[in-house]
This record gives C-alpha cells, structure tokens and sequence, in this order.
C-alpha cells in the first residue's frame, strides 16, 4: 500500500512538472513546455506585469508599416512561420550559432523572410518597459494581429502566455512549411497535420491578400507560355501570365523583382484575393491550386470568401487564433529572451 501510493506521487509530480513554469515578478521565466497545449493561454496575460505590452507592440508595427507597406504581410508571414516549425516559440527569429542551426536559412525562409529587424526594435522597447517578461513569440502574435489590422483586416484577440524555444529545426522548416509550387492536396495534407480543416486552409491563405512574391517563386506559372499564346499547359489568365513574365524576363527571376499577390488592392487586406483566384489571376502556384486544384471543399471556400467578405474576415481571424495555440514538442524547455535572435 505505502510503496503504491509513493509511486502514484511520483507519477503526479512528474505530470506537474512537465506543465510548470517558474514565475518571476508574475510571468512565467523557465519552464518546460509539455502538456496538452504546451502552455496556459490566456487574454491579457501581461496586464499587471507589463501593461503597455500590446501598446508598445502596436506602435512599433504601426512605424514599420507607415515606412514600408510591405512590412505588414512580412511579419504576418513571420507568425506563420514561426507556428508552423514545433509551434509558436520564437524559433524562426533565432540566428544560427556555432551550436544551433537555424531556420532562417532554410528553403522556404532564406532570403524570403524579412522584418526581424521590425521584431528587434520592438523588442528593445518591450525590455526597457518590462524586462525578460514578454516573449519573442508572443511579440509575433501580437504583431500578426496588428499588421493585419493596420492593412484594413480584422482585428481579434490574441491568446498570450507563450515561451521561447531553446532550439531551432531548419530540417523541419524544410518539411513543413508549404512551398509555392505546393498543389491541393500537399495544402491540404500539410494543414491538416495541425488540425486545420480545408475552409481552415483557404482562410489562412488569404494572407495573400497583402504583400509580393519574388519572380523566382512564381516561375512555374509562366512554363508554357510562348510569344503570348497559352499552350493549355498554363492555368489562368493568359494576360496577367503575360505580364508577369514581361516582369521577370531578361533575367530576373533570380534577382529582385517581386510582384504583388494581389494586384488589384496590393497593400489593403480585404477578399480581393480570392476574387483573382476565380478569375486565374493566383500569382503562386499554390494560390491557383486552390481553384484549379479539383477540391470541391476547398473551392466552395474560396467562393464562398469571394461573395462575404465578412465571412472570410471572421474565418481568418478564428484561423489564426487556432494557429497561435499549436503547441511545441512535449517535454521542450522555454524561456523569455532577452535578445530574439539568440537564447540567453
């Protein structure tokens, strides 16, 4: 009897330690990220230890994208990518070392990924207001939020509480994160993998609906296409495939030319975006996959988005608060950076 019930103890710490984290002046400092969630998510985690957090996150997002529109769909771009490498810890911001590789340097990362530059101003406001309390995750979750809300999106509110990774996994950034040339069911397959549904799926790709893509992103579009005739090989609009490969001839694919992912309302987040897939105006291949892909949930999605644009604000917004809760590896260690590019 004595010995059983010193095991069922054991058990039962082990199970509260793997959950727990050690507070300092209020917010969680160390801790192991296990557990169903990883974490303990809340609305306004930081209110009495760093009030002004979502206050001085929201100014310098609001700074960085009155200099560059583009900013917003970067650090956008930036939480997605984050979420999608063993969930939302930070580790997407982290600088390669001589004892971590990165996943900046990864396939769909390198030299595509922009505004941590954005993220280290913010986060240098956030340490003088509140030291070691905010996290580098959380800083991108709030900072996804408001580049949309700044473009014109949806605004909603984000469940904070998160920890920063100790690690970093290019060879998961290369596995995970959807390519360009992706197709429906690779989309799909990968989505579902974090519990996302196909409407779930289309949603989050309305992301495009702000910022550009390199020529070199969207080159297979243009396969096919010969002195302005459609070989039936390409799928779209003959005209917008021909602009684009004036756009990025005599060379420029590899070098800076980009275009935007929604030409019609490049810089404003609204449901243009899948108004031009309908008409086979996708700029990646990935996007047209969506309408041409021959899934019939899927492309019940994007008409139904092309018709509400209320309904796709209010699917986006829940996507992406889904998207902030998938968790980290059971069991991974955590803490506040102090400097979102190393560990401390």
């Amino acid at each position: 009897m004595g010995s059983g019930i010193g095991y069922g103890m054991v058990i039962l710490m082990v199970v509260l330690l793997l959950g727990m984290c050690w507070e300092v002046r209020g917010i969680k400092k160390e801790c192991f990220l296990g557990g169903e969630l990883g974490w303990a998510l809340e609305i306004d985690v930081y209110r009495s230890a760093c009030p002004e957090a979502e206050a001085i996150v929201f100014a310098g997002v609001q700074a960085a994208v009155a200099r560059d529109s583009r900013m917003a769909a970067s650090l956008l771009r930036l939480h997605f990518h984050d979420c999608f490498v063993n969930g939302c810890d930070g580790s997407v911001l982290l600088d390669d070392s001589p004892q971590l590789v990165g996943e900046k340097s990864a396939g769909p990362n390198a030299n595509s990924l922009r505004g941590f530059d954005v993220v280290d101003a913010i986060k240098m406001e956030l340490e003088a207001a509140c030291p070691q309390t905010v996290s580098c995750a959380d800083l991108l979750a709030i900072a996804a939020r408001d580049a949309v809300a700044l473009s014109g999106g949806p605004t909603w509110q984000v469940e904070l509480g998160r920890m920063d990774s100790l690690t970093a996994s290019r060879s998961t950034a290369n596995k995970v994160i959807p390519g360009p040339t992706s197709n429906v069911k690779t989309l799909v397959d990968r989505f579902n993998a974090f519990g996302f549904s196909p409407r779930d799926l289309v949603a989050l790709s309305g992301g495009h609906s702000i910022g550009k893509a390199k020529c070199s992103t969207f080159s297979s579009r243009l396969s096919g296409i010969a002195s302005g005739e459609n070989s039936g090989v390409v799928s779209g609009d003959l005209g917008f495939l021909v602009s684009l490969q004036e756009l990025c001839g005599g060379g420029n694919s590899t070098a800076a030319a980009a275009a935007e992912l929604d030409l019609v309302t490049p810089a404003t987040f609204d449901n243009q975006y899948f108004v031009n897939l309908l008409d086979g105006r996708g700029l990646l291949a990935s996007d047209q996959a969506l309408v041409d892909g021959g899934h019939g949930e899927v492309l019940d999605a994007v008409r139904s988005y092309a018709d509400d644009p209320i309904a796709f604000f209010d699917d986006f917004s829940a996507a992406m608060v889904k998207m902030g809760r998938i968790p980290p590896p059971a069991g991974a260690a955590g803490e506040v950076r102090r400097n979102c590019r190393v560990v401390n």
